[in-house]
């Protein structure tokens, strides 16, 4: 898959938000590569055609889904940041004269309500790679030697796994 499909369904699944455009995203994606594999233990890399792909194998739709909510936790850091730096200028949350009234935003609720979904987001993202290790997982190691049958003896203790006396 193209670095620049996951960074157009980035930018649909975000509402095609203004501020934000394809490239932007792309240029993220193709930057974050990197963290990706580090997250899943693979090894991603953009091809010449822009191509994301492990040795010609192209990315997932698991791994896209991961990559695509690492995008959502950055965008909501940007937001969150960005609310932040702007708390301090605006002290007035409403003013009221002769019966008009003023209403401006408090940055305060809007910086906890991103935080609210920020965290949200990343607790997805932990869980998404945490099923994708385990759904990739094989056992390195069987403990125990289930190969050979034991030996019960009608006599004796029932736990009596050892080979005949």
């Amino acid at each position: 898959m193209k670095v620049v499909d996951i960074a157009d369904e980035i930018y649909r699944e975000l509402g095609s938000i203004t501020t934000l455009s394809i490239p932007a995203i792309a240029y993220w994606v193709r930057s974050n590569i990197g963290t990706l594999n580090s997250y899943i233990n693979t090894n991603y890399g953009i091809s010449d055609t822009y191509e994301i792909e492990d040795t010609s194998v192209e990315i997932g739709e698991q791994e896209k889904a991961i990559l695509k909510k690492m995008y959502y936790v950055y965008y909501y850091d940007v937001k969150l940041r960005a609310a932040l730096v702007t708390m301090d200028t605006d002290t007035v949350v409403e003013v009221s004269d002769q019966g008009s009234r003023v209403r401006k935003l408090n940055r305060n609720e809007i910086s906890k309500t991103l935080s609210s979904v920020r965290n949200t987001e990343y607790q997805t993202l932990l869980t998404l790679i945490n099923a994708y290790k385990l759904n990739k997982s094989t056992p390195l190691d069987v403990a125990g030697d289930d190969t050979v049958e034991g030996f019960y003896p009608s006599v004796g203790s029932v736990f009596n796994r050892t080979d005949a006396d």
